[in-house]
């Protein structure tokens, strides 16, 4: 058995709302996990139920191969990262990464040499006489990850905790939380609704919709083989493009212009989808520009381009392509004139397609990638 798992969790609320569906999930010692998805998936709510926090409806959780259902926080040997920071306004940083030892009755000798050790791992050390008022945002994140890892516990559970951040002290952020993991080796729960956190920082991700789970994999897994259309859109900045058709003798229009599936397809597949409604997939930054690249091997589409954004690496032009919306990643160098035409291709082994009726990916072959 895995060091935390969980089987068939449920949470179902009094007034009868199931937030959580069948959660099934097995994590490893020392793994970080990121649990990610729009707001109101169930991705807090199942962090809530590990922590012990919210009860589990049904459904069982252990740790270590012990079942903890009716344990409470503290004999599950967590530590919680809040959205909110937590602190105590009136305590100086010291006194807050000390207070939880301090509960324990803990020496002050130990204490002292376990703040300051702490302190200098989030670059506190500095600011250990100030009031958290005093504090910038990214301070006060740091402060409040202290206090979880000052613990030396075992599990780390971190519910959004750098969304009151900019995005740069976000950047700064994941990074440190990324080199504290490592340095504990703690097995790290953490929620987001933010891909890049998720695609940055952790080992496995699990991506959920409406309380349940849509797939479990590695960041790679993820953007390279997503198992349905809302991974596929989920993950990737910007999303995944979709261009929706009938398969009419193994070929869907996009306006005028006719894609022969059977380039990326075996017919055997393309059969099983006759008469069907597809979606056609293509990551932004997959394509490539006629006449700036060579191209070879491609599908070749042709739209107007009504926005661009200059990101600095890179430009994101808003396309329409024959009443379709797509966007495409470019280099800046290459960015195009508003209104202009554009001519793109689309690697044939970049393409991507879903049954439109389940929205799950479509196996192309059997080697399928």
């Amino acid at each position: 058995m895995s060091y935390l798992t969980l089987r068939g969790i449920n949470k179902i609320y009094p007034n009868g709302f199931h937030a959580v569906h069948d959660f099934n999930l097995e994590i490893e010692k020392g793994e970080f996990i990121v649990f990610v998805g729009s707001s109101g998936c169930g991705k807090s709510t199942t962090l809530r139920m590990i922590a012990g926090l919210e009860n589990i409806s049904k459904g069982d959780f252990f740790i270590d191969g012990v079942r903890a259902n009716e344990k409470g926080p503290r004999e599950r040997g967590v530590a919680m990262v809040f959205q909110s920071y937590a602190l105590y306004p009136h305590m100086s940083v010291y006194d807050n990464l000390a207070f939880g030892l301090m509960l324990q009755g803990v020496d002050e000798d130990v204490i002292e040499k376990k703040v300051l050790n702490t302190a200098k791992i989030l670059g506190l050390t500095d600011y250990l006489d100030r009031k958290p008022r005093a504090l910038s945002g990214g301070q006060r994140q740091r402060v409040a990850v202290g206090r979880a890892i000052i613990r030396k516990v075992n599990i780390f559970l971190m519910d959004e905790p750098l969304s009151n951040l900019d995005a740069k002290q976000r950047v700064t952020m994941r990074s440190e939380i990324t080199q504290i993991h490592r340095e504990t080796g703690a097995t790290t729960i953490y929620v987001t609704h933010d891909q890049t956190e998720a695609m940055t920082m952790a080992d496995r991700i699990v991506v959920m919709k409406e309380g349940y789970i849509q797939q479990v994999g590695t960041p790679h897994d993820l953007y390279f083989n997503p198992s349905n259309m809302f991974v596929a859109g989920f993950i990737g900045e910007p999303p995944m493009n979709f261009i929706a058709g009938r398969l009419q003798g193994g070929k869907i229009n996009v306006g005028a212009t006719q894609l022969d599936l059977g380039m990326v397809a075996d017919k055997n597949v393309l059969d099983k989808y006759e008469g069907s409604e597809i979606a056609f997939g293509f990551r932004p930054e997959a394509i490539k520009l006629v006449g700036k690249e060579d191209v070879q091997n491609a599908y070749r589409l042709t739209g107007e381009v009504e926005l661009t954004e200059l990101l600095g690496d890179n430009t994101n032009v808003y396309m329409d392509i024959q009443d379709v919306k797509s966007i495409l990643k470019v280099d800046p160098h290459d960015t195009p004139e508003m209104d202009s035409k554009l001519e793109f291709a689309i690697p044939y082994e970049s393409v991507y397609l879903f049954d439109k009726q389940t929205e799950k990916r479509i196996k192309l072959r059997e080697t399928s990638k």
